[in-house]
């Protein structure tokens, strides 16, 4: 892809440099990141990816915004409670760069979701609240052999972790959490509370992990989960095994 005039005024801060350049904003600009949920997570992440000139950004949320997502979810205001998070991101895309084409998808992803809902996806940045969606797109992405980033906060604390299980030693989200279920009636954020920069913290990442996906800057991230204590601060990375005996992912090779 040969970048306009335009375009290499509006990124020549990732052109600069060196382990992303011309041809790493190209990957991004011919690039399509799904996003899992539009809420305290996905709402930085798609700014950060719009901002970055994702060629194209998908996003699957059947919610509207509510008065109490205003605390950590900065896409949205006062005037767009009762309207589809879909639309209100969308339009946000649109007035933050021109070059991304943005997609959403009003619709919760359940057992019935196909696997071509990843046709031309990337990366999957999975922002969700329930174990049972996120282990379904763990499965969706192992299919379809896209790169998975999954996100999680609670109260003051944050966690992220780039999956690939269909690699030889690398896990996938079921390795690190098994048959992991939800309790019955349970909204974590609404019963225990999170820090609403915690969720920009974590989305914020979310959005970098896609980057260096697509881009291959740095490490690869493979088999680490990063833990995130925001009452201390620190940060520490621990590594995921892969488990032999995991149902979704033994047996697949790349």
């Amino acid at each position: 892809m040969t970048l306009s005039d335009q375009q290499l005024d509006r990124y020549a801060r990732h052109i600069v440099l060196r382990d992303i350049g011309g041809a790493g904003q190209s990957k991004l600009l011919s690039s399509h990141v799904l996003l899992i949920g539009a809420g305290g997570i996905g709402c930085p992440a798609i700014q950060y990816l719009a901002a970055a000139g994702v060629g194209t950004i998908s996003v699957v949320d059947d919610d509207v915004v509510s008065l109490s997502n205003l605390q950590r979810q900065i896409l949205y205001t006062e005037s767009d409670i009762g309207t589809a998070k879909v639309d209100v991101a969308g339009a946000a895309v649109a007035r933050l760069n021109p070059d991304v084409t943005f997609r959403g998808l009003k619709q919760r992803i359940d057992s019935s979701t196909a696997v071509d809902i990843l046709k031309g996806v990337d990366v999957v940045i999975d922002g969700c609240d329930n174990f049972a969606t996120r282990l379904i797109v763990n499965d969706l992405c192992l299919a379809a052999k896209v790169p998975l980033v999954s996100a999680a906060i609670g109260q003051f604390h944050g966690q992220i972790g780039t999956f690939t299980g269909w690699q030889d030693n690398a896990p996938c989200y079921r390795c690190f959490v098994g048959d992991a279920h939800d309790p019955d009636d349970c909204d974590d954020c609404a019963t225990q509370g999170v820090l609403g920069a915690m969720c920009g913290l974590m989305g914020s990442f979310a959005a970098m992990e896609a980057i260096r996906a697509m881009t291959g800057f740095g490490e690869a991230q493979m088999g680490k989960l990063h833990l995130f204590d925001g009452m201390a601060p620190a940060m520490r990375t621990i590594r995921l095994p892969k488990d032999a005996g995991c149902r979704s992912c033994s047996g697949l090779t790349a």
